[in-house]
């Protein structure tokens, strides 16, 4: 049986250059990237997948910024020195045999998970995601297995309820009721993990908290109702674009060797 390893780029090559103490430099980054590549070794030969797909965000704004000008907006741009590294290290990743994919308007994750829901949809086999990215955990609800490279761990339907508090299918709705502060998705104000958690797990979804919240006579109740739109944008902020045009064949990420 075939197995795919989607492996979030950015995600190990940002973990990789901030774990180092000293100051943005070109030796920096070539150093981080030097890493990273022993990274993506070690997970094809830890995985041994038949296809890989290799993501990296693009740059620049997404439809999640049209959505949501603030989006991001407190995040911390690139270092430009590992931004200028960048192209380099995809080139010497195509040169390895992989098929590096970095598309105009997403980011990595919707690529990523526009990939694995077709591979699994087609019954290909085994679907792998490389990432400590919360929002790709949403994928486990489909039949894909997460790989934590850092700690060397698996992350599964267990790990998820043991983490959120709640099933990798109700993630999503977790994430739009609790906000993310990294990505810049306001939630509603005033509920945390815990409380969405609890939330879910009563009401079953985000449609039924939103249509529970209106004969809840407290002041969080108050706020679901007050807060009804902006948990929506919230919610649109955090799903995964499941429709993107990868431009690729099954074929054209095909692996044999590293």
């Amino acid at each position: 049986m075939a197995k795919l390893l989607a492996i979030d780029g950015l995600n190990i090559v940002r973990r990789v250059y901030e774990a180092s103490p000293e100051p943005d430099s070109d030796l920096k980054a070539g150093i981080a990237l030097r890493h990273a590549f022993s990274s993506f070794r070690n997970l094809l030969e830890t995985h041994a997948p038949t296809h890989v797909l290799a993501a990296f965000d693009y740059g620049g704004e997404t439809w999640r910024h049209a959505l949501y000008p603030r989006y991001r907006e407190g995040r911390a741009a690139m270092p430009a020195e590992l931004r200028a590294a960048l192209p380099e290290f995809h080139e010497r990743l195509r040169a390895a045999g992989l098929h590096v994919l970095t598309i105009p308007g997403v980011e990595a994750d919707d690529v990523i998970g526009t990939g694995v829901m077709r591979w699994l949809s087609e019954g290909r086999g085994e679907a792998i995601v490389a990432t400590t990215d919360k929002d790709l955990h949403e994928l486990i609800a489909h039949g894909a297995l997460v790989w934590d490279h850092f700690k060397g761990e698996w992350h599964d339907d267990a790990w998820v309820r043991q983490r959120f508090g709640v099933a990798p299918e109700l993630l999503h709705d977790l994430l739009a009721l609790m906000g993310d502060p990294t990505d810049g998705v306001p939630g509603v104000s005033k509920i945390g993990m815990k409380t969405a958690a609890r939330l879910l797990n009563a009401y079953g979804s985000l449609d039924a908290v939103v249509a529970g919240a209106g004969i809840l006579k407290t002041p969080l109740g108050e706020r679901l109702r007050a807060e009804r739109e902006i948990l929506q944008v919230s919610r649109e902020l955090v799903r995964l674009k499941l429709d993107v045009k990868l431009g690729v064949t099954w074929n054209m990420l095909a692996y044999e060797s590293f």
